[in-house]
């Protein structure tokens, strides 16, 4: 017998689901695309500080291997970080009560500024967050020399 009360004669089976009654709960697997589900996973989420050294940015990509995850840098100075992550296995045995966790390729990508070191670019992955800093050249002040006026 479930904890949570049936509504509109729907019964739920998760005694800790507090999902309401969905009238469109049976159109779901037609509405719902791959695109979907990887625009999902698209939008990971991306920090992206600036330091008086570098250029740094922290993605959350949980589950992930490093190997699974690509940081480039392309022409005209663009950051490019990409990746997959692949679908669990089903068993036919198995029965599903909730699929949540997004799965499919992720990119983003983002237009470094002229100061930035592209020979220099590190990458790191840590727990699951991505750490990729980008130093800054140092560009020298102009030099102001003072010119005494005659006359």
């Amino acid at each position: 017998m479930s904890l949570i009360p049936s509504f509109f004669g729907r019964q739920s089976n998760d005694p800790f689901s507090f999902d309401l009654w969905d009238p469109f709960r049976e159109w779901q697997p037609l509405i719902r695309s791959s695109s979907d589900e990887a625009s999902q996973f698209a939008a990971a989420r991306i920090d992206w500080k600036e330091t008086p050294e570098a250029h740094v940015f922290k993605a959350d990509i949980p589950g992930l291997k490093k190997e699974e995850v690509k940081v480039e840098v392309e022409e005209g100075n663009v950051l490019q970080i990409s990746g997959e992550r692949s679908r669990e296995k089903e068993d036919k045995n198995d029965t599903w009560h909730r699929l949540e966790r997004s799965s499919g390729k992720f990119l983003r990508r983002f237009r470094l500024p002229g100061n930035a070191k592209l020979d220099a670019i590190k990458a790191g992955m840590e727990n699951g967050v991505l750490t990729v800093t980008v130093p800054k050249e140092h560009v020298k002040k102009p030099e102001v020399k003072a010119i005494q006026i005659s006359g």
